[in-house]
């Protein structure tokens, strides 16, 4: 899009999303949008963000302001800091610990995902054993230093330090949660050897020692990769040095205050999309939500009820990760997910990516291995001239060649080759969605399928039809909603504290208690966020628990007010089980884990508004037929452009909506209108097909 009346205004913000395959660029200037899309760089992620605002600013802004970086407000989703956790390839670090205990990282839990797997294997701790450290010390659970560090130690362990040519370090000791004294005195003499130094009770102030040690371990991993990235982009004449890094819980922060948040952005991209599509299905009247994330290397999905799920446990690569994020679950399928045939002679489909070079066999790279979009171009659902608006130009020929000899390895018809690729993929991710809805005693039935990223609308009617799902909502620009998300990302930051309490609904000193606790917090946050440009009067603070009835390993997060009486908020603990497990012990005792406080200043946001239905005729955006394959049967089939369809549009099925950043098909048996903020609602014919205004 471009808009004359542009050239004198100054861009409000801008949300980069770099992904596997692609980095995604939203600008917003004064209400209006502009997008844009670039491969992406995976041995340099920072060249494409660079080259990707370059480029979107060079085209719309005047000169002025396309050389004044720094009146760019640029939010940043990086997949870096989960790409070095994934691939093993972060920084070489060492691990500080209790005498006596080095080898928690190698021991782990009592939980075995593969209890009956003989052949499982698990991952290798991020620190080998020979860079494991243990120093004489101890603090008590009550927070009493028991042992103190001895200078020869100290000295003796720095010396040992200095001759491994160490990227990083972890510091992790027992209760440290509790007073963090002796982590802060090795931190203090470690700062001599000039790397970044990660600490336990800065991290994660938490009981538990193997979450809170895996996850200062992989902040510590992560850091220097994320840093150098930061470097590369402050550095260059383009980008500006004031910019905001997004956050897996939904939030941002300046870069240049991420310090230990390194481990908080390892899910911003998937983040900034549910934040995206919450916000649009929001405003469109749709409340119950199921977010489905289709990119070029994995499928992303969240369930929101009435507002977006946070959590704070997560596992990436086999590691815990215990830090406040929203509740996505990820699985190895996208449009780069590669098809292979295994020793059996059975279809497999991912996890491994063809990634953004060489990509696809159909993006003409020499890439020698079929993938899932591969299959989308061969059955007709992709219009090969139209990809990315027409700028890039698919390999229709070259994919017919590779998918025939792929078929003969399976001795089964191309078409049935193709088809069964897909209905592979579509498995995989519906069994994801699964496990954050019915898992959980929830009926996808309920719930919209908000259908976003550069192959979401390819594969969305299909998996709502086998999930009984009747709505599916396709936002504009769906394949770059990760960026436009990152919009309406305020400036958040989560505090943790561990109690330990048991609650007594007769005792009146519990209370005082827990907000004596959240006041602390709440102090530090007002510190922590004038920084970033808040007063303690911009703020809004949200407090909860961490309960659970006694002897558990497990909590459940429970809202917390000030003015709640002890009763009604033990009430709150027991329907919150009942919900979660289906059963609650009203007569057992409850205890009080975790003290947990977010603080939120408020960014300024892109509206949403709607537009005035017109005629239901689509013509204006026919674009001409194609033959479309369908259950193995070729299906004469509409074609439309995204950008000429106007609210109140209404299609049916057969067809297919091209746009600059995605494709969505419309299969025979569904049904398309464009409501009022221009979504694509997809029915299937049978059902309601009421317009949303």
């Amino acid at each position: 899009m471009r808009d004359k009346r542009a050239e004198t205004r100054i861009p409000k913000k801008i949300g980069v999303d770099t992904g596997g395959t692609f980095t995604d660029i939203v600008m917003c200037i004064n209400d209006a949008l502009w997008t844009h899309k670039v491969l992406s760089t995976p041995r340099n992620p920072a060249h494409a963000v660079i080259q990707g605002v370059s480029e979107i600013v060079g085209r719309v802004c005047s000169p002025n302001v396309a050389t004044d970086t720094e009146q760019l407000a640029i939010v940043h989703g990086s997949t870096v800091a989960t790409n070095a956790l994934l691939e093993r390839r972060g920084a070489r670090i060492a691990l500080v610990t209790t005498k006596g205990f080095e080898d928690v990282l190698e021991i782990g839990r009592q939980t075995r995902p593969s209890l009956y797997d003989f052949f499982v294997e698990r991952p290798a701790p991020l620190v080998p054993a020979n860079r494991r450290f243990g120093i004489p010390e101890r603090t008590l659970h009550t927070g009493e230093i028991q042992t103190e560090i001895e200078p020869t130690d100290l000295n003796a362990l720095t010396s040992e330090l200095a001759t491994l040519a160490l990227d990083a370090i972890a510091i992790c000791f027992l209760f440290a949660y509790v007073n963090p004294q002796n982590e802060r005195i090795v931190a203090t003499h470690l700062t001599k050897l000039g790397i970044p130094i990660s600490c336990s009770h800065e991290v994660l102030p938490e009981y538990r020692e193997y979450a809170r040690f895996s996850t200062t371990v992989a902040n510590a991993y992560i850091r220097p990769t994320l840093e150098r990235h930061l470097s590369t982009l402050t550095n260059a004449e383009q980008f500006p040095a004031s910019f905001r890094l997004m956050l897996s819980n939904g939030g941002c922060v300046s870069a240049k205050n991420f310090e230990s948040a390194g481990i908080r952005t390892v899910l911003s991209g998937p983040a900034g999309g549910v934040l995206g599509a919450y916000q649009i299905a929001k405003a469109a009247g749709y409340d119950q939500i199921i977010t489905f994330d289709m990119g070029g290397t994995s499928t992303d999905v969240s369930l929101c009820n009435n507002g977006i799920s946070l959590t704070t446990e997560s596992t990436i690569s086999g590691l815990p990760i215990k830090v406040p994020l929203i509740d996505i679950h990820t699985v190895g399928a996208g449009g780069g997910s590669i098809a292979t045939v295994d020793a059996g002679g059975a279809l497999r489909v991912g996890p491994e990516s063809a990634g953004a070079d060489p990509g696809p066999i159909c993006y003409g790279n020499n890439g020698e291995n079929i993938t899932v979009t591969d299959a989308n171009l061969f059955l007709g659902r992709i219009a090969a001239t139209q990809f990315l608006g027409g700028a890039m130009s698919l390999d229709l020929e070259s994919t017919r060649t590779h998918l025939e000899k792929f078929a003969a390895q399976l001795n089964i018809p191309v078409l049935q080759a193709a088809d069964g690729i897909l209905k592979v993929a579509n498995a995989a991710m519906e069994r994801a969605i699964k496990v954050i809805s019915v898992e959980r005693g929830f009926d996808t039935r309920d719930f919209t399928l908000v259908s976003f990223g550069g192959a979401g609308g390819l594969h969305a009617a299909f998996m709502a039809e086998n999930l009984g799902i009747q709505t599916i909502l396709i936002p504009p620009n769906g394949g770059l909603l990760s960026a436009y998300g990152m919009l309406f990302a305020d400036v958040v930051k989560d505090y943790s504290q561990t109690v330990l309490l048991k609650f007594e609904t007769s005792d009146e000193g519990l209370l005082e208690t827990l907000n004596a606790g959240f006041d602390e917090l709440t102090n530090r946050a007002e510190n922590e966020m004038k920084p970033e440009g808040f007063t303690p009067d911009q703020l809004k603070i949200d407090c909860s628990l961490d309960m659970r009835y006694e002897g558990q390993s497990y909590e459940l997060n429970i809202p917390y007010f000030t003015e709640i009486e002890a009763h009604a908020l033990a009430q709150k603990f027991h329907a919150a089980h009942a919900q979660r497990f289906g059963y609650a012990r009203t007569d057992a005792p409850v205890e009080v884990v975790n003290l947990r406080l977010t603080a939120t200043g408020a960014t300024d946001k892109p509206p949403i508004q709607p537009l005035p239905l017109v005629d239901a005729d689509p013509s204006a955006a026919f674009t001409g037929q194609s033959h479309v394959i369908f259950e193995g049967e070729a299906l004469r089939t509409d074609f439309y452009r995204r950008e000429a369809l106007c609210p109140g549009n209404q299609i049916a099925g057969p067809a297919v909506i091209t746009e600059f950043s995605a494709t969505t098909v419309i299969p025979p048996n569904f049904s398309a209108v464009v409501d009022a903020y221009q979504n694509l609602i997809l029915n299937r014919t049978d059902a309601d097909c009421s317009l949303v205004a």
